[in-house]
């Protein structure tokens, strides 16, 4: 599903260039749980925004199923990411404004899809996620493991390829970072590819395999012998 080669990604002021990736090669394949490590600073966020599709590298190539998506304008990014990516951030990211439900509906609404589906399918992803009771409630009535619950809905109400989970357990408790946990292995086991970006050992274990990146390069990879719901 990804392949990237030789990755560079550099940020440039009048006086000084960082170098944020420098040269990563990594594959991910379809159906895969993949956990991304590293200290601060190492260019995690970064790469998950290149593999997001929310920014350009430098120099190198990034193929997501069978598209080169380097040098993409960002309209074309736009398009290649609705219905195929799911995200997932530690702050939830949810819209204030908006109700549990319309925070879900809402990348079916950027599919330009019927009403009656829309309710459909956000009841049902509702359901599972074991939110529907809150459907009308805003983000600041619920608490921080129902958030990303929600969070988790509206990333996976459009069926996507791949979801990509950016410290997901970071603003929770045990309890609820294990539920939602136990939810990102559920989806993986049904054939959704996980890319997470993780300082957490603990959830690196749910991952089939962990990339530990340093000053902005991929340094080890390692396969997990036990996974998710076997722990």
């Amino acid at each position: 599903m990804i392949t990237i080669k030789d990755l560079v990604k550099s940020f440039r002021t009048e006086e000084v260039e960082t170098l944020a990736l420098n040269k990563v090669n990594l594959k991910v394949e379809a159906g895969e749980f993949v956990a991304i490590m590293g200290p601060s600073g190492c260019g995690k966020s970064t790469l998950l925004n290149i593999i997001g599709m929310l920014d350009n590298p430098t120099e190198g190539s990034y193929n997501f199923a069978s598209n080169e998506v380097a040098g993409l304008r960002e309209n074309q990014r736009t398009q290649l990411r609705k219905g195929n990516l799911g995200f997932v951030f530690q702050s939830f990211n949810l819209i204030d404004e908006l109700t549990v439900f319309e925070n879900v509906e809402l990348p079916l609404i950027y599919l330009k899809m019927g009403k009656a589906e829309r309710r459909e399918k956000v009841m049902q992803v509702l359901e599972r996620m074991k939110i529907a009771h809150r459907e009308k409630h805003f983000p600041h009535q619920l608490s921080g493991g129902q958030q990303q619950r929600v969070a988790i809905a509206r990333a996976v109400v459009t069926k996507p390829k791949l979801i990509l989970a950016d410290e997901p357990t970071g603003n929770l408790d045990s309890k609820n970072g294990m539920q939602v946990m136990n939810l990102l292995t559920e989806l993986n086991q049904e054939g959704t590819t996980i890319v997470m970006v993780t300082h957490s050992e603990h959830d690196s274990h749910f991952a089939h395999r962990v990339v530990n990146l340093f000053d902005g390069q991929i340094v080890t990879e390692s396969q997990n012998r036990a996974i998710g719901a076997e722990l």
